[in-house]
Formats: C-alpha cells, sequence, structure tokens
C-alpha cells in the first residue's frame, strides 16, 4: 500500500494501516511504508501491540532510512482456530520506536475483523446401552467455534421404535463452553422371550441460530457429524430361565412319577410292621396287669399277693412289703412279677425283700423303681448276692432296667432294695413327707425246678 501523505519533520515519519479481515485458522498480510523525512539518518523499531500482538508478527521488525527515503514492511495476522480469538471487530497497533528520538515514539492503530468459525462437537456415552424397556445415555456437547451458537438435536430411528427425550432440548453455548445433555431412550413394546434385540439409532446436532443473527448465518446448518449409538432390549424371560423352568418341571415329574410312589409304598410297610398285632395275654395275666401299683410304673404282668406271699403260692418273708404275682405259663415257666415297696424314716436306712419259692428259678428280665415323692438319699438293689445297682434318689423319680438275656437267681434267693433316707421329698400334694417312700417291682419268668 502507499500511504497518505503525512506531515515531514525529524520525530514524525509519515505513517497509515488500513482496516483488515482475517478468519481463524487462516493468514492474512498488509503492508505499510514508513518515510524517513528528517535529515538525520535513522533506525526504526516496529512492536505490534493490543490483543492481536500474539498471532502477529511485522516483517522486519528493524529498518534504518536516509533522509528523504521510504521502506515497506509487512504485518502478517495468523489467528490460530481456538475459541480463544473470538470473532468481531479488534484493535491493533503497530509502536514505531525512533532510536535517536525516542520521544517521537508512535503508535499506529487500525482495526481487525476477525471472521467467525463453527466447530460444534458432541460425543455421547456409552454407545450401547442395555434393558428392558429404556436406556439412558449422556450427551456432552462442547462449542469449540469463536461465536454463540445454539443448537438442536434430532434423534432417528429406521423402525421408530424408540422414544427419544432430551433433558435440554436446545442448549445455549458461548465459545469454548461445554454442556452434557441427558437423553432418554424408550420402547413402550416388551420383548418377552428369546434373544435381545438391537435397535441402533442416532443422533444429529444442529445450529439453529438466534433470531438477531438468522441474516448473518444459515438457520439448521450442520454443527456435528450424527453420532451412532445402539439400544440392546433384552427379553424379560431370558432363555437361561427357560431352560431352569423346564429342569423344575422335569423334576417335579419325576417326583410324582418315581420318587413319591416308592417313598409312599416304603412307609405303608413301616407303618404295617410297626402296627402288627402282638400276642393277646390270657385272662389269668390280664388280671395280674391291672392289680399293679402304679406308683411303681407299668409291671409286664403279675398278681398283687399280700406282704410275704411268695408268687406261685409259694411261702417266702418280704421284710419291706413286697408282693408278687402269678401269670400265664410259658414253656417251662409262667410270667410273674413282685413288687417291694418300703417306707424308710429321715437319716435311717432300711431293706425290704421279695423271696423265690422253693423248687423255683425266676428269670428276671425287667425292674421298674419309683421314687415319687422325689425322695434324696442312696437305693442299691441286689440279686441274691450279686448287686446289680447303687442310685441316688434325687437323680430320678422313675427308672427302668431291662435285660434281652434273664438274671436268674434260684429258690429262697431274694430280689433286696437297701435305702439310706437322707430327706424325704414331696409328693404331688405339695406338703413335705415324714419318710421316704420307695416302690420296686421286678417281673420274668417263674420257671419249677421239678
Amino acid at each position: 500500500m502507499t500511504p497518505s501523505a503525512a506531515p515531514s519533520g525529524p520525530r514524525t515519519p509519515g505513517l497509515d494501516i488500513p482496516a483488515v479481515s482475517v478468519t481463524p485458522g487462516d493468514i492474512a498480510s498488509t503492508t505499510l511504508t514508513i518515510r524517513n523525512d528528517s535529515d538525520i539518518v535513522e533506525a526504526y523499531g516496529l512492536t505490534v501491540v493490543g490483543d492481536g500482538a500474539a498471532w502477529t508478527t511485522v516483517e522486519p521488525e528493524r529498518l534504518s532510512l536516509y533522509p528523504g527515503t521510504s521502506e515497506t514492511v509487512t504485518l502478517r495476522l495468523a489467528p490460530p482456530r481456538s475459541p480463544e480469538i473470538r470473532a468481531g471487530e479488534m484493535p491493533l497497533g503497530v509502536r514505531v520506536l525512533p532510536t535517536e528520538h525516542p520521544e517521537s515514539v508512535t503508535v499506529l492503530e487500525t482495526v481487525v475483523s476477525v471472521g467467525e468459525f463453527h466447530d460444534v462437537r458432541t460425543q455421547l456415552s456409552p454407545r450401547r446401552r442395555r434393558g428392558w424397556l429404556r436406556g439412558r445415555y449422556l450427551l456432552a456437547v462442547r462449542n469449540q467455534g469463536n461465536a454463540p451458537v445454539r443448537v438442536a438435536f434430532t434423534p432417528g430411528q429406521a423402525g421408530e421404535e424408540l422414544a427419544f427425550a432430551f433433558a435440554l432440548a436446545k442448549p445455549a453455548l458461548e465459545p469454548g463452553e461445554s454442556k452434557e445433555v441427558r437423553l432418554r431412550v424408550r420402547t413402550s413394546r416388551p420383548v418377552w422371550l428369546g434373544a435381545p434385540v438391537v435397535r441402533p439409532f442416532t443422533v444429529d446436532t444442529r445450529e439453529t441460530g438466534e433470531p438477531a443473527e438468522a441474516e448473518d448465518r444459515p438457520v439448521g446448518s450442520s454443527a456435528a457429524p450424527a453420532l451412532d449409538a445402539e439400544f440392546v432390549q433384552i427379553p424379560i424371560f431370558p432363555k437361561w430361565l427357560l431352560a431352569l423352568l423346564a429342569a423344575l418341571i422335569a423334576l417335579l415329574i419325576a417326583w410324582f412319577a418315581l420318587v413319591r410312589p416308592a417313598v409312599r409304598s416304603a412307609a405303608e410297610e413301616a407303618a404295617t410292621s410297626a402296627v402288627q398285632p402282638r400276642p393277646v395275654p390270657t385272662e389269668s395275666a390280664s388280671d395280674e396287669a391291672s392289680s399293679g401299683t402304679g406308683g411303681a410304673g407299668k409291671p409286664s404282668g403279675g398278681s398283687s399277693q399280700k406282704p410275704g406271699t411268695a408268687p406261685g403260692g409259694g411261702g417266702g418273708a418280704s421284710t419291706g412289703g413286697g408282693t408278687s404275682g402269678d401269670g400265664t405259663a410259658t414253656g417251662a415257666g409262667r410270667q410273674s412279677s413282685a413288687t417291694v415297696d418300703l417306707k424308710t424314716g429321715r437319716g435311717q436306712s432300711k431293706s425290704g425283700a421279695y423271696t423265690v419259692p422253693e423248687k423255683s428259678v425266676f428269670g428276671i428280665t425287667d425292674v421298674v423303681v419309683a421314687n415319687f415323692q422325689g425322695d434324696e438319699g442312696v437305693m442299691t438293689i441286689t440279686f441274691g448276692d450279686r448287686k446289680i445297682t447303687t442310685i441316688a434318689l434325687e437323680t430320678f423319680r422313675n427308672q427302668d432296667y431291662h435285660w434281652v438275656t434273664p438274671i436268674r437267681i434260684g429258690e429262697k434267693s431274694t430280689v433286696t432294695i437297701d435305702v439310706t433316707c437322707t430327706k424325704p421329698g414331696t409328693p404331688a400334694t405339695g406338703q413335705q413327707a415324714r419318710e421316704c417312700h420307695e416302690v420296686v417291682n421286678v417281673s420274668g419268668v417263674l420257671s419249677s425246678t421239678d
């Protein structure tokens, strides 16, 4: 360019800079002429000042001129494509500093028109979502341009099975600003059975344009490429659940068809064997069983006799009030039982016995001991010369002993109980007894030795 005329003098060179336009990402240049109208050789230092100084250069940055000469310098403007370089007009200056006359420094100004560029970037996450009826996505939008924009979203889906809802329909973005918009995708038809259904869709982002800016840029121009995403609709009843139901049905069928009849048959057999009828005792055995002493438990059989009377009508003494009973003949002998009823004073010891009749052998199979008052003390049971057991009275109320192989005692041998009474107990009446009271019943087979 050729500058217009300017006043000349030793301190004031003639300078002029016209307005210039540039778009970020492009390069623009202009020239200006510096003339030395002084009468001495002068050197000039050139420096760019203002908001565009970072991306504007002057070539050369220093020059020397003889009086009456001039030289052209170039201003090169290269603004980066960044949202920090806002669109619009901005001032730009060149400071000219004479070396010989620094007091004559001059700043020449011009106006730079920065053009608009649009760069809207979007990102959708996740790109793939699984669900029964709905899925949620996050749409991130960033304005990488140098002018404010307002964007709109246009979803698309081939089969139109999906409905879309944006939390923010048309967000406005300043240069360098970013926002996150929540997107909800929903379908109204569930998938009941089978494999998952993949439903692809797209989201297109476009600039809508402000009303005041509608004349400057077209409304609806594309701002970002379309984003691809998928909604995978999973079935309500997956395949593994159907397989599990089939297995359960098969197990139920197997149970009712195979296992249950076998279990019922085994249970019926067990019940039948458990309720098989037992041998019915004769009338005499029933009479003996009905005459047993209740406090000593239920004996297996026998009739009540007076103390000292041996079973079967034989003689014999029972010092403790023993009684015996005869039963039905069984093979070589007959069932029989005897009861020894013994009362002992507090702090005393006392014995009671039952004596086997002459020419008889008693095979004892059952012993029932009754301590119905809850007395305290010690009891010893002896069959003939054989001590069977010694027990503490306070450890039981009713106790029974049974032997598969009978314990045989000969004629005139005794079944003896020895009781030492420490403390009488309290019977069901609620009043403490004055003396200890124990009852022993022995049962077995009484056989004749003839």
